[in-house]
């Protein structure tokens, strides 16, 4: 029966959003009772109908025109995490003033500066109209709206407190969305760094030091060694440069690839990145904290914690930790208590094994992990903050060495040769 409802009603989107794929944007401007001009946009499956809507509305309809559509960009710009927060709490907000689901879709869909998001959202207003629940609407684009987000909206929905669960999902994605642009921010800084290092050295070795070896060779001086190596490092890069770049392109897209396709090579690469200096403690902190809230949020919303566990695997953000959360699943199906589960996997801290244990043993499961999450999410911004002050002086000494280095190796001649007269 269940299978049967689930098919049937993956059929009504379908034909939903085949539906709405017919129609069309339209500009229109009309004369309201009062001869006053109003503009607006419509859309419909003809121009036809968008006149008859106006008449229903008492207005003359003047023109009525194709919305045209530019050249680049015209699906509108990626749909972001931070959009479907911010999607969640106006959302949340308006089911809580006791405005209508279908309607604040519309208020929401028409105030959207993204085409893509506009069209995505008038897509699931259809498809609500139509007959569907909004956890079956949201399966229209499940990338924007992944399992974890359409899960909590079921259990909102069928504990009639879906206001409630939009808002703190609305919150739990900024907290995440958060996290991830402090570790964003703190790895950009010195991999621009090096990178324009890296491209400042090229240059050198492309087009300086050429111009001072015709120099020595045309003084005929003896090169000293640091100097000679410049030299010879120069001669290679002129040679070789296009295998040089050749190497990087292809490591990098040799290292994406093999990551997506061999699950093995992506969990020896999270299993490293983990046990990087600072790095790889400011990954761990981040992955314990993005559990604790995913979880918190999810048990709160009343999904059951089985359900709830395979939801948070893919949201912890590393491969190892999602493996980690997939065991403690199995174990807890066959009765196992989550803090047991999770001393199991070596992963946790003790403080975090404690503080679920307390948890679990007080019925208030979701306010221990919450607790959790805001404790580790500190922690990772500390870590953030700790990291960008050891990194700034490392990266002067850095390019000092780099750059500093090869200036000083072709001034050795002159510098020698300055001596001798």
């Amino acid at each position: 029966m269940a299978t049967a409802t689930a098919t049937k009603n993956a059929r009504a989107i379908g034909a939903a959003r085949a539906e709405i794929s017919k129609l069309v944007q339209y500009d229109w401007t009309a004369l309201d009772k009062r001869g006053k001009r109003m503009k607006g946009e419509m859309q419909a499956k003809n121009a036809a109908m968008v006149k008859a809507e106006l008449r229903r509305q008492g207005m003359n309809p003047q023109t009525v025109r194709e919305k045209s559509k530019p050249i680049f960009g015209a699906s509108g710009s990626r749909v972001k995490p931070r959009d479907v927060a911010i999607f969640s709490r106006q959302i949340a907000a308006m089911m809580a003033a006791g405005v209508p689901m279908v309607q604040a879709f519309e208020i929401i869909a028409n105030g959207q500066k993204n085409a893509r998001f506009k069209n995505m959202l008038v897509e699931i207003r259809q498809a609500i109209e139509g007959g569907s629940s909004l956890h079956e609407a949201l399966g229209l684009y499940p990338v924007e709206f992944d399992e974890l987000y359409r899960n909590l909206v079921h259990a909102g929905e069928s504990a009639g407190v879906l206001d409630t669960v939009l808002d703190t999902v609305a919150t739990y994605k900024e907290r995440m969305e958060s996290i991830k642009a402090k570790i964003k921010k703190a790895l950009f800084y010195p991999i621009m760094i090096l990178v324009v290092a890296f491209l400042v050295s090229m240059i050198l070795l492309l087009f300086v030091v050429p111009v001072f070896q015709q120099t020595f060779a045309e003084a005929k001086v003896e090169l000293p060694a640091p100097t000679q190596f410049i030299v010879s490092a120069s001669k290679f890069v002129q040679a070789y440069w296009w295998a040089m770049i050749g190497i990087i392109v292809g490591s990098v897209f040799a290292l994406i690839f093999f990551k997506k396709r061999s699950l093995k090579f992506a969990h020896f690469l999270d299993r490293l990145s983990l046990k990087l200096p600072v790095i790889g403690d400011i990954l761990n902190k981040s992955a314990i904290a993005r559990f604790a809230r995913t979880l918190g949020v999810t048990f709160h919303a009343g999904v059951p914690l089985v359900e709830a566990l395979d939801a948070v695997s893919g949201a912890t953000g590393s491969v190892v930790y999602g493996d980690a959360v997939k065991q403690m699943r199995d174990d807890i199906a066959v009765g196992h208590q989550l803090q047991l589960a999770m001393r199991q996997t070596n992963l946790f801290p003790n403080m975090v094994v404690q503080m679920t244990a307390i948890g679990e043993e007080a019925g208030s499961l979701d306010h221990m992990l919450f607790k959790v999450a805001e404790f580790y999410e500190e922690e990772v911004e500390t870590a953030v903050d700790t990291l960008a002050s050891l990194l700034e002086p490392l990266i002067m000494v850095v390019l000092g060495v780099l750059v500093g280095g090869m200036v000083i190796s072709l001034y050795l001649p002159i510098f020698k040769l300055a001596g001798t007269v």
